[in-house]
């Protein structure tokens, strides 16, 4: 059985971690290891990075060899499938609530892209225009809209079209896969989907009745275009650990229904630019790095924003050095520096005050710039046509080539 509901309130009031609120007590760091133990997760440990180093020939991501990715439920049964020669496929989502997505939403599919890449796997990519409706409180038709807009952003990372299907839910959600919903939404009662969710009596029923629509793209008979006749086949999901309450449910379920629970590999939170402490927010453009940010807006919101652990005067710095615990441009350098030679060099001499915060700053702008440079350029070139194109139900015969 799956640990499908929170038992420790203590632990609950310390921190709130669920697809639609992240906080921690008194404005505190979320606590990851008290998060791997509530969830039932495990820690993906260096064994899994050699590991995937080995099966793929290729060099491990950044986010995997620095622990972005940090947590898995069954990663290991996809690589021992793998290492028998049974294939698998990706499932990863979002939800289009804005226009602008931020670097923190880029994490999830860059981290994909690279998979899809490495194992050389099919892709599908869940838009839940129809969750957004329901709890941003906008319309249907600017939720769709707003998917759309997300999709160009989402090709633009790059993915294969001959192994990907990008489908909103509004569009899409029907037959085989409406089956499936009915099949997951039989096996839960509604007191374990308020012990998973904490959904109250002030919520709507759409709220209550949406999470097996998140769970089913995890079977692939809920896509008979693509797995026809592959019922076996797993699938892996890579998502922020926020993401991790809909999956507790769903492999809960799955063996119930006769499929096989979906393994997950599971991300931290990319942190707000005034703090680990600090929240990421539509309402403050000043808290992330959007990809609709110009090189001068960037080269602002860094030098003006960005929480650093730098002394207050150079003399303390030069003899106190910074507190890397805290800073936050070292951390999205973690995040973004591919160079792992030259971040080590970075933390040791910030570290020891040899390099000051500026330093330190103009080189993360120089990063962030090229990043969202790069993604602007290849958004641009993304038309109409081909958001239709990769969300055509349409078979991929050369998916798993």
């Amino acid at each position: 059985m799956e640990k499908v509901e929170d038992q420790n309130p203590q632990q609950e009031e310390d921190q709130v971690v669920n697809p639609w609120e992240v906080s921690a007590k008194d404005g505190g760091k979320i606590d990851y290891d008290k998060l791997i133990d509530k969830f039932g997760c495990q820690r993906l440990d260096q064994s899994f990075v050699d590991r995937v180093q080995r099966l793929t020939s290729r060099p491990p991501h950044v986010f995997l060899r620095r622990g972005v990715f940090f947590a898995h439920r069954d990663f290991n049964d996809i690589l021992d499938a793998y290492e028998r020669g049974q294939k698998f496929y990706l499932y990863t989502g979002r939800g289009p609530s804005s226009e602008a997505l931020h670097l923190g939403h880029l994490i999830p599919f860059m981290f994909t892209k690279y998979l899809q890449d490495a194992f050389k796997v099919p892709l599908v990519i869940q838009l839940t225009d129809d969750e957004k409706c329901m709890w941003k409180n906008l319309s249907v038709e600017e939720s769709q809209r707003l998917a759309r807009e997300n999709a160009k952003d989402i090709i633009a990372c790059g993915f294969d079209i001959s192994k990907t299907f990008i489908f909103s839910d509004f569009d899409y959600v029907g037959g085989a896969f409406y089956k499936n919903m009915v099949k997951v939404a039989k096996c839960v009662t509604y007191n374990k989907v308020v012990g998973i969710f904490g959904f109250t009596g002030e919520d709507h029923i759409g709220k209550v009745s949406f999470p097996p629509v998140q769970a089913v793209p995890s079977f692939p008979s809920s896509f008979p275009h693509l797995f026809s006749g592959k019922d076996d086949l797993r699938c892996l999901i890579p998502c922020a650990i926020d993401q991790d309450p809909y999956f507790r449910m769903t492999r809960d379920v799955a063996p119930r229904i006769g499929y096989h629970k979906p393994a997950l590999i599971e991300s931290l939170f990319f942190p707000a630019l005034q703090g680990e402490t600090g929240k990421m927010s539509a309402s403050d453009p000043n808290s992330a790095i959007y990809v609709t940010d110009s090189a001068k807006d960037i080269k602002y919101k860094v030098n003006k924003h960005a929480f650093t652990g730098g002394q207050e005067t150079i003399e303390k710095h030069r003899q106190y050095g910074a507190n890397l615990e805290v800073d936050i441009p070292i951390k999205y350098l973690n995040f973004f520096l591919e160079d792992d030679a030259e971040l080590e060099h970075i933390k040791k001499a910030y570290g020891a005050g040899r390099m000051l915060t500026g330093e330190v700053k103009k080189r993360l702008i120089e990063v962030l710039t090229e990043i969202v440079e790069r993604h602007r350029r290849a958004r641009a070139a993304v038309t109409d046509e081909m958001v239709d194109a990769f969300m055509a139900v349409r078979p991929l015969p050369n998916m798993f080539d």
